[in-house]
């Protein structure tokens, strides 16, 4: 039987991609710091109480080999050589990486979008061949660039396909972009505001198909970067749409053109000047890859676990905080009332 071992298996994306890979017929060790086990796992997957930082521990778990090392949570160069100096016992790796590791012609990229001009212009749809960000130790985008060329130039010793996620959806996130409308839903508010005319499109990745990817690539190992989104690439009102829907509930969208009037006003967690939308040709070539949902399929789960994270007046900040870090306040309801009572009266 191959053997496929897990790390950070207790995640949002390991605890679905645990399950493909175990009804797949892999015997699964997964791995986490906490040791957990899921409740849709198979009985037979095995679990192990393993940090990532602790090398031995690691070495460890992996034993005597195994055929594929998946790893949810590797992220920069010291990561590509923990799992580089196991290579003997490695068959294969396959690591969930980003969609911002890519630049645009002019070198900008999503560490500079704060800057004026500074948000990248990508070629529709992104393909793997699009040039990618110099690694560094300064942003999540350098260090993940880092951790995908120390592996890439392994690939000799070591076979692995790099996943290039998206928007990351599903239950378990820790950011779920959705909240920014199921919470404005579940507040009863009537009306929202839009930047970019809701037209802004940033390309979401199902941890289901992210699943069926780590499925795929295990059995068909390779030295490759892989795009890693669903299907479709909905604009953020048709996002707002999909939500509602799933909710019962009926909102009217004020859409401005050009950027949120303020940083607490029509900013949504998916607003951006241009479309990051990216192509899946490859992985339908290196893997036979086809998607299994659509994001409007995964919604009803995604949004019933973010209700339950808020259930009984639960404030987000303590359901989400590094969701509250990562985007300031997504509710200030007074600044919204207070922009619509001048310009939408």
């Amino acid at each position: 039987m191959r053997r496929a071992v897990v790390i950070g298996a207790t995640g949002q994306i390991g605890r679905v991609a645990v399950g493909a890979l175990a009804r797949d017929g892999w015997e699964v060790t997964a791995l986490s710091r906490g040791g957990g086990r899921d409740d849709g796992w198979p009985e037979e997957v095995r679990v192990g109480h393993v940090d990532r930082a602790d090398d031995t521990a690691l070495a460890t778990a992996i034993g005597d080999g195994c055929d594929v090392v998946v790893d949810m949570v590797a992220y920069g160069p010291e990561h590509a050589r923990q799992l580089t100096a196991l290579a003997d016992r490695i068959g294969s790796a396959v690591v969930v990486s980003s969609v911002s590791v890519y630049e645009d012609d002019k070198g900008r990229n999503f560490d500079t979008q704060a800057e004026p001009d500074g948000f990248p212009e990508y070629p529709l749809p992104l393909t793997e061949e699009q040039r990618t960000i110099q690694p560094g130790e300064t942003s999540y985008s350098t260090r993940k660039a880092g951790l995908e060329r120390e592996l890439l130039a392994a690939g000799d010793r070591l076979p692995t396909t790099l996943l290039r996620a998206g928007a990351i959806h599903g239950p378990h996130c820790r950011t779920p972009r959705e909240l920014y409308f199921v919470k404005r839903n579940l507040d009863r508010r009537p009306r929202r505001i839009l930047a970019y005319g809701g037209r802004s499109r940033f390309h979401p990745a199902s941890v289901t198909n992210i699943a069926e990817l780590i499925r795929l690539a295990a059995a068909r190992p390779g030295s490759r970067a892989l795009n890693a989104v669903d299907p479709d690439a909905p604009t953020v009102e048709e996002i707002a749409a999909a939500i509602d829907a799933v909710m019962g509930v009926t909102v009217e969208d004020v859409l401005v053109d050009g950027p949120a009037p303020s940083p607490t006003v029509g900013d949504t967690p998916w607003s951006v000047p241009t479309d990051v939308v990216c192509d899946m040709s490859a992985a339908e070539r290196e893997v036979g890859y086809r998607p299994v949902a659509r994001y409007a399929e995964t919604l009803p789960e995604t949004v019933a676990w973010i209700e339950s994270r808020l259930a009984g007046g639960r404030d987000w900040r303590e359901a989400y905080p590094k969701m509250a870090a990562a985007y300031g306040d997504l509710f200030d309801y007074a600044a919204e009332d207070a922009w619509l009572a001048e310009h939408r009266p």
